[in-house]
């Protein structure tokens, strides 16, 4: 189909939940859930004679979003009112920002495969959410309108035009939510609509220097659906261009149960919005003091915790990856190393063992795992009976210790009483003793077994095949 004459170039606009507890221009809640049109207030509504008051704290959280991405903050920035007409926008407008945004510039970073990619942004802004139209199943005609959402607030993240792939996209999207969970800004759930995204995707001859024309993708409420719709839209504009026809710019809703987009409306330029500057609110001042505060706040970021991990606990890159994927492991692993359990045995105890249990790291605390991972190296537990102390400790919140100590579980590491059971247990099998040495080796795992059924499992394995080994040669 002709694959090498064209490139993908995808941007894309990220809509991201502030998370605060009010909306960002009136006092009513923001929280996702309540029965429809309950958290409403006469200023989200637009009735005539209200004037919105800024969040300070949505600011807050869009400034710290700004600093982690680099981005450069205007001391000044402006709202703008932007005109279009849906049943779900009260106002007729929504308040938005346009030619003076909070940020500008700037870059999401992450990992894709073995390469460091560095998406460029365009501008972080901050705006208003709309409300939610709810259309009756079946086609009958009727739709609602829910207006709990109109007032959230969001902050914008535009994307340059960087991204050459679905697969690209999709991890760039991954590092934003990331990004923005390790910030506390926003919980980054898609299907809740906490990060929403739009996908401009066109096609450009190889070789070319200008872009081809973009459609415009929405309705896509997971990374597996952005994926999806992008690689369709790129499949559609090359079978469109190889039949020698155009693309057309346009608004392009994506169906995740058919696997198709389709047409919703011509793609609006900025001057169909009627943008201009928002008469009820002043301009937003930053002060150097503020941005210099947010800055210090600021938390390790994923790819630096993860390039840490690997340098300073010896770790291979994988395992550092998983343990940062969400800053709350990342905590739980760190606090787990507290005394002083190797880091890579504490990895593996936390990648293989606590996290096939979601709610392993609310079950099991961190400095408990770290103690059980140190009897195993002080030889007072085997692996197969830490496994079993760490049952206990996710069914029962105790220790490592203490269930060791009630139970008396001490694994079995004294030379003369594990001589004693070796030397029974070839004693009693001199068939099978015979044939180990004839060469039949397999059949130390029998004698191993022989001697952790006589000490009930307690017995130190490392230890007992160093003897039979002496013993049968």
């Amino acid at each position: 189909m002709g694959e090498a004459r064209y490139q993908a170039v995808i941007g894309l606009e990220c809509h991201v939940q502030l998370q605060t507890r009010s909306k960002i221009f009136s006092g009513s809640s923001a929280a996702f859930g309540a029965p429809p049109n309950t958290e409403i207030d006469p200023v989200c509504l637009g009735l005539p004679g209200v004037l919105p008051v800024l969040n300070r704290r949505a600011v807050e959280l869009a400034l710290r979003l700004a600093l982690a991405t680099g981005c450069q903050i205007r001391t000044r920035s402006r709202f703008a009112r932007k005109h279009y007409f849906y049943p779900d926008l009260p106002k007729g407008f929504q308040i938005s920002q346009y030619e003076e945004p909070l940020a500008e510039r700037g870059a999401v970073e992450f990992r894709f495969g073995d390469e460091h990619k560095r998406i460029r942004l365009t501008r972080i802004h901050l705006e208003e959410d709309a409300g939610k139209n709810l259309h009756a199943p079946g086609g009958a005609g009727v739709s609602l309108v829910d207006f709990n959402r109109a007032g959230v607030p969001l902050a914008e993240v535009v994307s340059e035009p960087d991204l050459r792939s679905a697969a690209e996209a999709g991890e760039y999207l991954r590092a934003l939510r990331q990004l923005v969970r390790y910030l506390g800004i926003s919980d980054g759930n898609m299907e809740e609509g906490s990060l929403r995204c739009d996908a401009n995707v066109s096609l450009q001859p190889l070789g070319a220097h200008q872009y081809g024309t973009k459609a415009e993708l929405k309705n896509m409420n997971s990374f597996k659906f952005v994926e999806e719709a992008i690689d369709f839209e790129i499949e559609r504009q090359q079978r469109l261009l190889e039949r020698g026809g155009r693309v057309v710019q346009e608004t392009r809703l994506w169906d995740s149960e058919k696997k198709v987009s389709h047409a919703m409306r011509s793609k609006e330029e900025a001057h169909d919005y009627r943008y201009f500057p928002e008469p009820d609110l002043p301009p937003l001042v930053v002060s150097d003091q503020w941005v210099s505060r947010l800055r210090r706040e600021l938390p390790e970021l994923p790819l630096a915790r993860r390039a840490r991990f690997a340098r300073a606990h010896g770790l291979p890159d994988y395992d550092a990856g998983v343990l940062t994927a969400e800053r709350e492991l990342a905590d739980y692993f760190e606090a787990a190393l507290g005394g002083g359990a190797p880091p890579k045995k504490v990895a593996n105890w936390i990648m293989t063992e606590l996290l096939a249990h979601p709610d392993g790291t609310q079950r099991v605390a961190p400095e408990a795992l770290g103690e059980l991972v140190g009897l195993i190296e002080q030889g007072t537990l085997s692996g197969k009976m830490a496994k079993d102390v760490f049952a206990k400790m996710f069914a029962s919140g105790q220790t490592a210790r203490a269930i060791v100590e009630r139970e008396g579980l001490t694994q079995v590491s004294d030379a003369a009483a594990l001589e004693a059971a070796c030397r029974a247990a070839v004693d009693k099998n001199p068939k099978q003793a015979q044939q180990y040495r004839a060469g039949k080796t397999q059949l130390l795992g029998f004698f191993v077994g022989q001697v952790m059924k006589a000490t009930q499992g307690k017995a130190n394995p490392a230890l007992v095949n160093e003897i039979l080994k002496r013993m049968l040669a």
